[in-house]
């Protein structure tokens, strides 16, 4: 058996650390990445090095509070600094009720925890548990801990989906009316597209392509950093640009200075919070809209009228960056009343299938 070294810590893309080292027969094993040199050969010391004398692998002991940020460092490698900030805020509801309680003692709390999860604030209910159960199931991975409390607490079921608010024609164009010039086309041309508000607020007239009839979602705002999507990232696509959403590109003012097509007054990123308090805000009161009117509505508008316009829910998750679920979830009470129009669509289908067969068997004779 090869002597018991230590790891090795190495850089990699990104500003980010591999770790290599050999493992109990002797061969050479690298992972990454990790967000830190520290982090890399963390993880060897706690999980790696134990098991080397061929004992069990067993984590050291360590309180939520402790663990918590061990969690959040190791997560950050490959996800978005956005979400590690959502993921420390619904964490921190755990670490204040069970941060000075041993992993391994939580275990055995899962009456507690169900408890627990019943007096948090209904709406973010879901997510906090989810967090939780998140970080606790990547202490069991990662030998911290033998079981999950969380899970074993309970169903953690998802609260109802907010009402959909989709915009008539003559909504949109009353909002128009009433928003400055510089925006007069974001809610047709938002609304025919479906982008959400930080993919809008980066989008580059280059983005936009007129002949091929597409706009490409290219990047998006987070935090108020641009990130540019990889092309595996399911929010990188491309969405058909409808006649609506061309006319609202060709009538939208271009602009010195700005390759923005919706710019803020100074020619960099629309702040949307000013946006919607400066210019939305009094444009849908002035406009008589009942409320409530979200920009975000915008995009359940294009969710709205796609599907009436008979784009399936595959198609439509694709064209708006998101999952089958999610369309289902959030548009569910738009497809109930889809069964007739997908009979008739079956009915056609049959018809010309049967046409296409007296065709032919016409020629045969």
């Amino acid at each position: 058996m090869p002597q018991v070294q230590r790891g090795s810590a190495y850089k990699i893309a990104g500003g980010l650390w591999g770790l290599r080292y050999y493992d109990a027969t002797g061969t050479r094993r690298r992972k990454s990445p990790f967000p830190s040199k520290s982090a890399a050969l963390r993880y060897y010391r706690d999980l790696i090095e134990p098991g080397l004398s061929g004992g069990v692998v067993t984590a050291p002991s360590m309180t939520l509070a402790a663990f918590a940020p061990v969690f959040l460092e190791r997560h950050g490698a490959t996800v978005r600094e956005r979400t590690i900030k959502t993921l420390r805020y619904r964490l921190g509801y755990a670490v204040k009720a069970y941060g000075q309680v041993e992993l391994v003692d939580l275990q055995a709390m899962a009456g507690e925890i169900a408890a627990w999860q019943t007096t948090l604030p209904k709406r973010s209910r879901y997510g906090i548990m989810q967090a939780f159960r998140q970080a606790l199931g990547a202490a069991v991975r990662w030998g911290y801990m033998q079981s999950n409390p969380a899970v074993a607490a309970g169903s953690n079921p998802q609260p109802a989906p907010r009402g959909v608010r989709a915009f008539s024609r003559g909504e949109l164009e009353a909002i128009a009316g009433e928003l400055s010039a510089a925006y007069r086309t974001l809610p047709a041309f938002v609304g025919a597209t479906g982008l959400r508000p930080e993919e809008w607020q980066v989008l580059e007239r280059a983005d936009v392509d007129r002949r091929d009839r597409l706009v490409n979602v290219r990047r998006t705002l987070s935090d108020g950093e641009v990130v540019e999507l990889a092309k595996t990232d399911r929010s990188r696509r491309q969405v058909p640009l409808s006649r609506r959403a061309a006319a609202a590109y060709d009538a939208t003012p271009a602009r010195l200075g700005t390759r923005l097509l919706f710019a803020a007054p100074e020619g960099g990123i629309l702040n949307l919070d000013n946006f919607r308090s400066r210019e939305w805000a009094p444009a849908v009161e002035a406009a008589g809209v009942a409320t409530p009117a979200r920009i975000y509505d915008l995009r359940s508008t294009f969710a709205s009228d796609a599907l009436a316009a008979r784009v399936t829910v595959f198609e439509l998750a694709r064209i708006m960056g998101t999952s089958v679920d999610m369309i289902e979830r959030h548009y569910g009470t738009l497809l109930d009343g889809a069964g007739e129009g997908i009979a008739s669509r079956l009915d056609a289908l049959d018809a010309e299938r049967d046409r296409a067969q007296d065709r032919a068997e016409d020629v045969a004779q």
